[in-house]
């Protein structure tokens, strides 16, 4: 999920509690300990509360090395960009240093304490996630190539993987296409905040795709992956994790989703221009909410699934 409201510099313009939690980037950390804590709900099997309480602190502890290794690479950009200015590396609240070694630190403590929790399969999928957000998308696809948003989505598509791993110490469709739930959202949903934020990409020189390609091309493009989203997410529902609630919900968004992704690629620049990027703001709204009433509606089907049999299911 998109952080889009920078943390409020302090007064003294020294770090506080707050500013060591803001590096964590703890509106993202949500979604990623939401998505984990689905998948380890769902995966078949069961671990006790108490180690999957656990396994969530670790992936989540996780996820937040991820951010602060991401604010002390990005602490250049972050700068110049209006939204993340504020940070606290780049306000000079937390040194570059500090983030750095907590990001360090936290990423070795979550994935042995992983490992030690559930198994090695989750530890290592934890410890490839980290390094495929501070490595490959931070430190070189996000600055290299157009499409750092696109292949950069599988850092956090990953946590319902880890989570279900977590349980069965392996893999299985349902994972997998979580997983493409999620990698297929990420575009749409951050270019559509790039076709309103496009002055801090141009500004900071991330090559995203309103910069190197255009917002006209960005918009057919944002229609071209929703399009492809949708029988993924619809997918999932006919897994062992699905059913006619799932089904329900998931035609419903994506039709929306889908409806609007069609309203943006239609516009025009001037049109846009005009009323303040009203349908692209709302789309991007939507997306927010999109992805997680997904994994709600995964987690009430799997209420009902006992009163609910689902003969239809793949496997099934």
């Amino acid at each position: 999920m998109t952080d889009i409201n920078a943390p409020e510099a302090t007064a003294t313009g020294e770090a506080g509690f707050g500013d060591y939690v803001a590096l964590l980037k703890p509106r993202v950390m949500s979604l990623v300990v939401f998505t984990a804590a689905v998948g380890l709900l769902l995966a078949p099997g069961a671990l006790h509360p108490i180690e999957a309480l656990a396994a969530i602190i670790f992936i989540a502890l996780g996820a937040g090395a991820s951010g602060a290794l991401n604010m002390w690479w990005d602490a250049d950009i972050d700068a110049v960009m209006r939204r993340t200015m504020r940070r606290p590396v780049p306000s000079g609240r937390v040194e570059a240093g500090e983030a750095l070694g907590l990001g360090m630190a936290l990423s070795g403590i979550a994935v042995v304490m992983l490992w030690l929790t559930t198994n090695a399969v989750a530890a290592g999928l934890l410890a490839f996630t980290i390094f495929f957000y501070a490595v490959i998308y931070s430190m070189w696809l996000k600055r290299a190539t157009p499409q750092n948003i696109v292949i950069g989505g599988a850092a956090g598509a990953f946590p319902p993987v880890v989570g279900w791993a977590a349980v069965t110490g392996g893999l299985a469709l349902e994972p997998l296409l979580m997983f493409g739930l999620i990698f297929m959202w990420t575009p749409p949903h951050f270019w559509a905040l790039a076709l309103f934020l496009k002055d801090d990409y141009h500004t900071a020189r991330v090559p995203m795709l309103t910069v190197t390609h255009g917002r006209a091309a960005t918009r057919r493009h944002i229609l071209i992956y929703t399009a492809l989203l949708v029988p993924v997410a619809v997918g999932l529902g006919f897994t062992s994790v699905g059913g006619a609630i799932y089904l329900a919900a998931a035609v419903v968004l994506n039709a929306a989703f889908l409806l609007g992704a069609i309203a943006i690629a239609r516009r025009t620049e001037a049109q846009a221009e005009a009323d303040r990027y009203i349908v692209e703001k709302r789309v991007f709204r939507l997306s927010l909410w999109y992805l997680f009433a997904h994994f709600v509606a995964l987690l009430v089907q799997a209420a009902a699934n006992p009163w609910l049999p689902t003969p239809w299911i793949i496997g099934g």
